[in-house]
This record gives structure tokens, sequence and C-alpha cells, in this order.
């Protein structure tokens, strides 16, 4: 004759407690992940605009004058400078290139989170950014 035995498995009571610990804890950690993707978005534009600020600086050395061609897409400045590639997705940031006062390099952010977002060097290396959201310190 069989034993009575236990019943296995997990009740309703204890797997409604899981759901409700996983949904706090996500609750805590998703912003603190979301702010830290845009911030490490932003970042790699800046790195970008860095690069391309060598590579028009590149381009005086060599010609003895800044590029007199203003480039307002990435595309066009990816033309203007075939040796820079950003490493930003394009549906992050778009690059831009105007000939003001030797050149000022600008990054805008395009759609969600960094829409209006744009961070900027010049030919006298001041830096700038306007409009990005408040994600902790990233200024440079």
């Amino acid at each position: 004759m069989r034993s009575p035995s236990k019943p296995s498995g997990f009740t309703l009571i204890e797997l409604m407690i899981v759901v409700a610990v996983v949904a706090i804890l996500l609750a805590i950690a998703l912003p603190s992940y979301l702010d830290y993707v845009v911030r490490s978005k932003i970042r790699t534009a800046q790195a970008d605009l860095q690069a391309l600020a060598a590579a028009v600086e590149n381009h005086r050395q060599r010609t003895l004058k800044f590029p007199d061609t203003a480039a307002g897409t990435t595309d066009a400045v990816k033309a203007a400078f075939p040796g820079w590639s950003p490493a930003s997705k394009s549906a992050d940031f778009g690059f831009a290139y105007s000939t003001s006062s030797g050149y000022t390099l600008t990054a805008t952010g395009v759609g969600g989170k960094l829409s209006g977002c744009a961070v900027s060097i010049n030919a006298d290396n001041i830096r700038g950014n306007s409009g990005c959201p408040s994600v902790g310190d990233i200024s440079w």
C-alpha cells in the first residue's frame, strides 16, 4: 500500500512573493540602467567629436588651412573626412561641421531621451553641451 506523500511544487503565495521581489528589484535597477545607457551614448558622441577634431586638425596640418566647406549631415562629414568614422549609431547622434571662426563640430541627439541634446567642440578646444538629459556628470 502506498503511503500518502507530501505534494511537491510551489504554492501560489510563494510564486506571488517571487514575482513581487523581482518587480521591486526591476523598479529600482531599470531607471539606473537607462540613465547609464543615455550617459554612455553621450560619452560616445563626445569621443567621436574628439576623433573628428583630430581629423580636422590633421587636414589643417597637411593643407595649412581648415576645410572651408560646411557639412550639415553625418554622411557629408564622413565624405569630407574619409579617415573618420563615428562609433555612435546614426540613430543616436547626427554630426555636423561648420566653418565659423575656424570650425565648430556638433553632435545632435536624434530621438528619444537624446532629442535636443547637443555636444560641441570648436577650433579653440571650447567644449559644450546643451539640452542633454540630467543623468549625472556628462561635462567634458
